[in-house]
C-alpha cells in the first residue's frame, strides 16, 4: 500500500456516538488528523431496515473516499452489522467495524449474568446473534434495546435528573444484582458509563468496545506503515452530512465530548 501517513483517519457515526471513539483515539493516538463525520441528517441509526442503514453508510463512505483518507472507523454497531462488508469491498484503505464486546464480558462473568445494551437493529441483527451464539454456551446473556439514550445523547441530554428516572424504568423488569457484566453496544452508551453505574449495584463492570477498536487501529496503522509521524497534536474536522460544520456552539459541544 502506498505511503500515506499524513492523511486524515475518518471516524464515521449516524450521530455524536462516535465521538467517544475520537475521544479514547485522541487519547492512543494524538498526532493524527481526524475527519469526524456525523450523519445527523439520517439519525438515529437504531430503527431502520438493515437495507436503509446500508445506503445511509454507503454514501457517506463515497464522500469520506473524496477527502482521501487512510483510514475509515464505523464508530457505530449498527452501521458495522449492516455495511461493513461492503466498505472492505469497495476501498482498499483499512476500515475498522464496531462489535459489542460480548466475548470479554463472557469470559470474564463473575459466575453472574451478562446485560447487553444497544439498539434495536444491532440486537436484531444476525452478524450479532451469531456472536452471541459462539461465545454464550451457558445461556448467560441477556439483551436490552435502549434506544431513549440515543435519543438522549443527540439532544445532548446528560444529566442524571433526567436520565436516571428513564433508565430505572426501562431497567425495572431485570434484577440487576443477577449481573456482573454490561456490555454498552452502541457508541452514544458510554457517555453514560457513570450514570449507570449509580443504578447499578457496586461491583458491576461496564465495559464497552472502544479501547479494543482504537487498539486495533493502532496496529493496523502500524502494520501499514499508515501512522502519522508528526510529534504535534493533529487537527479535527468534524461535518454533519458531508457539510462542514461551523456552527461554534455546536462545534465546542463535540469538542467537549471528545477530549472529556
Amino acid at each position: 500500500m502506498q505511503n500515506n501517513s499524513t492523511r486524515p483517519i475518518a471516524i464515521f457515526d449516524s450521530g455524536i456516538g462516535g465521538l467517544s471513539v475520537l475521544r479514547e483515539a485522541l487519547k492512543i493516538l494524538p498526532f493524527e488528523d481526524y475527519m469526524y463525520f456525523a450523519d445527523t441528517e439520517h439519525v438515529p441509526y437504531g430503527a431502520k431496515n438493515k437495507e436503509e442503514v446500508k445506503l445511509l453508510v454507503l454514501k457517506a463512505g463515497e464522500f469520506l473516499n473524496a477527502q482521501k483518507i487512510k483510514m475509515l472507523v464505523v464508530a457505530c454497531n449498527t452501521a458495522t452489522s449492516s455495511a461493513i462488508t461492503e466498505l472492505r469491498n469497495k476501498y482498499d484503505f483499512p476500515v475498522i467495524g464496531m462489535e459489542p464486546a460480548v466475548k470479554p464480558a463472557v469470559s470474564n462473568n463473575k459466575n453472574k449474568r451478562v446485560l447487553v445494551l444497544a439498539t434495536e437493529l444491532t440486537l436484531k441483527e444476525q452478524k450479532f446473534r451469531e456472536l452471541v451464539d459462539k461465545v454464550d454456551n451457558e445461556k448467560i446473556v441477556d439483551l436490552l434495546p435502549l434506544p431513549e439514550l440515543v435519543e438522549f445523547a443527540e439532544r445532548f441530554v446528560f444529566d442524571d435528573q433526567t436520565i436516571i428516572p428513564a433508565l430505572r424504568e426501562k431497567l425495572s423488569p431485570l434484577i440487576l444484582e443477577s449481573y456482573g457484566t454490561v456490555v454498552l453496544g452502541c457508541t452514544h452508551f458510554p457517555f453514560y458509563k457513570n450514570t449507570l453505574q449509580k443504578i447499578f449495584p457496586h461491583g458491576t463492570e461496564i465495559i464497552d468496545g472502544n479501547l479494543g477498536t482504537v487498539t486495533h487501529m493502532k496496529s493496523i496503522l502500524e502494520k501499514e506503515h499508515l501512522r502519522n509521524p508528526g510529534t504535534s497534536k493533529g487537527t479535527i474536522d468534524f461535518f454533519h452530512s458531508g457539510k462542514p460544520i461551523t456552527d461554534k456552539l455546536i462545534l465546542d459541544r463535540y469538542l467537549k465530548l471528545a477530549e472529556a
